[in-house]
């Protein structure tokens, strides 16, 4: 896996093992596309971090800070490492479940991106529509941020007071969400 543009484009960047499964290249230079200038000078949040990869991509494309959210230790230290391998600034790494940080954390992020592990069956986790519950996304988000989030092509998105879904795409067994404020979305 590599970072696909920006300052440190091309590098590679190592995948932890707990990882299984990484944004792909594509869906994040489709994602990236979309998202264009918006991400110069951002704010950033990368919940459920994994390997940093999207994150890593928002600082190399010009991001301002990143701040990379990952429950799993072995993780959390493989973002350490890629963030000094890529040589860029402006990245934190926090070790904790992404709806604990967020009932912790007071700042207000631009950019917020979150790859969840899918949720395929009945019973699985649905880490999206959690979020959304306890309404922990829209307080964190500024007014004319974005909320994206990767899921499977087969799920429905929930809804929110505060966010509007914005934009849906897929990619294969991908979908990318895009959320904004629903006051932004609107105007």
């Amino acid at each position: 896996m590599r970072i696909i543009a920006g300052k440190a484009g091309r590098v590679a960047i190592r995948v932890p093992a707990s990882v299984t499964r990484p944004t792909t290249d594509f869906v994040r230079q489709a994602v990236f596309s979309i998202l264009a200038d918006f991400v110069e000078g951002a704010r950033a949040l990368d919940l459920f971090a994994g390997s940093g990869a999207l994150g890593l991509e928002a600082l190399s494309r010009g991001a301002a800070s990143c701040v990379f959210v990952e429950k799993d230790r072995r993780a959390a230290s493989v973002i350490t490492a890629n963030l000094g391998k890529v040589g860029l600034t402006g990245g934190r790494v926090v070790t904790s479940a992404a709806d604990v940080f967020l009932r912790r954390d007071a700042a207000r992020y631009d950019l917020i991106l979150a790859d969840p592990p899918y949720w395929k069956h009945h019973g699985d986790a649905d880490e999206i529509a959690r979020l959304f519950d306890a309404d922990a996304i829209r307080p964190r988000l500024a007014d004319c941020g974005w909320f994206v989030a990767e899921t499977s092509s087969a799920y429905r998105p929930p809804q929110h007071g505060g966010l509007e879904l914005a934009d849906r795409r897929t990619y294969g067994s991908s979908a990318v969400l895009f959320y904004r404020p629903a006051a932004a979305a609107t105007g």
